[in-house]
């Protein structure tokens, strides 16, 4: 049996606007016939062209009980070529939202750049926070992460110059890294909250 992976919104339609090909599993090819994609800057609101990451955004083209124009999703990711179905362009999967940006600096920041960085660094766990504040006239970022519970204490100083390094040579932007003892970040309902924004 394949799995295949599958796309929609309720304000759109439910699923069935684009779904992975069988075939190829290499992105998921959008239902041109039914619904109009495009990718836009999600601050500018300009159309970016294929390839470019950005906001997707659908218009529907054969809905007659509530028509859609321009519905900004907030998914992020970009239209490529068809493959399998040659016919219609591809979206790759979802990598973020646009809702969740942080400006930080002139530079836009997204956390799951940053979640993707975390798992990457040994001795860490999936369990961060980000920390907006305010120093003077500029903002600041920490990234507050528990260690993980194998973690000895004397690696978590170099895991955090680790993160820290990393988010500056792939995110762009300077940021201060906390590592703190498993466990310890605050949870709502078993959720973690992700972003605060202590800035006035």
């Amino acid at each position: 049996m394949h799995a295949v992976d599958i796309y929609g919104l309720s304000e759109v339609m439910g699923p069935g606007v684009s779904q992975e090909c069988v075939e190829t599993k290499d992105g998921l090819h959008i239902w041109e016939d039914h619904f109009y994609p495009e990718v836009i800057d999600p601050v500018s609101g300009a159309v970016l062209p294929d390839g470019e990451l950005g906001e997707l955004v659908f218009t529907s083209l054969t809905k007659q009980a509530l028509p859609i124009i321009r519905y900004r999703t907030r998914d992020l990711t970009r239209l490529l070529p068809g493959t399998a179905r040659p016919a219609f362009r591809r979206m790759e999967k979802v990598t973020g939202r646009s809702d969740d940006m942080i400006i930080l600096r002139g530079v836009n920041v997204f956390p799951t750049q940053l979640e993707e960085l975390v798992l990457r660094t040994g001795g860490l766990s999936p369990h961060f926070q980000l920390i907006l504040a305010r120093a003077g006239r500029l903002d600041t970022l920490t990234v507050r992460v528990e260690a993980r519970s194998d973690c000895p204490p004397e690696r978590r100083e170099p895991a955090a110059h680790a993160l820290t390094r990393e988010v500056k040579d792939r995110v762009g932007v300077s940021v201060e890294v906390e590592v703190v003892d498993p466990d310890t970040l605050e949870r709502s309902a078993g959720k973690l909250q992700r972003v605060i924004d202590r800035r006035s």
